[in-house]
């Protein structure tokens, strides 16, 4: 491994001295990643735009873009050492390598959080959908029964309650407002 590392010149010693640090980072946080420990990492700049809460954050400048794009910098750079002779031309095509594999991993995770669902629904998600009731709601809020509501694509079963008049099995309602945070007022639709 010593005689490796001598018989490299200056211009490759600073290639390979990025790619193996960027490498060992880049392999830590894609286990990381993919084991769903990478909440945030580190230091980064907000380019998209969005509100503090927004759901799909699109960040440019972060620790994993630095990274990836020293490993593509410094991998072209190592792959095109020994076949084009211009150190100029190398760090141009090694910058656009970087640029590159810096912008696919940003992508593929973007499409990634794109697919993450917390699966949860909340009573205020029905608010004015329709539905049908389950089990038969009395009249006058004197009695709970059941509808049910297709909410976010899944069919879901709320306690409810009607201002109105009885409602039974079967008819179409509509939602009015929750009631103690998760009994639904509904009416005929």
């Amino acid at each position: 491994m010593i005689e490796f590392w001598i018989s490299l010149d200056s211009f490759e010693k600073i290639l390979w001295a990025i790619a193996i640090p960027s490498s060992l980072i880049f392999i830590i946080q894609s286990i990381l990643t993919f084991i769903g420990m990478d909440a945030h990492d580190g230091v980064q700049a907000d380019v998209h735009g969005g509100s503090e809460g927004d759901p799909t954050p699109f960040q440019l400048f972060t620790i994993r873009s630095l990274i990836n794009f020293m490993l593509g910098f410094s991998w072209t750079g190592i792959s095109l050492y020994g076949n084009v002779e211009s150190k100029p031309l190398i760090i141009i095509l090694s910058t656009l390598g970087g640029i590159v594999l810096a912008a696919a991993v940003m992508l593929l995770l973007y499409f990634m959080s794109k697919l993450e669902s917390s699966g949860n629904i909340e009573s205020k998600d029905t608010l004015g959908l329709t539905g049908i009731v389950y089990v038969p709601i009395s009249e006058h809020k004197s009695r709970a029964g059941k509808v049910q509501i297709a909410v976010k694509g899944a069919v879901r079963e709320y306690d409810a309650m009607t201002e109105g008049e009885h409602l039974k099995t079967g008819e179409p309602i509509v939602v009015k407002s929750i009631i103690n945070g998760n009994l639904l007022l509904v009416e005929r639709a």
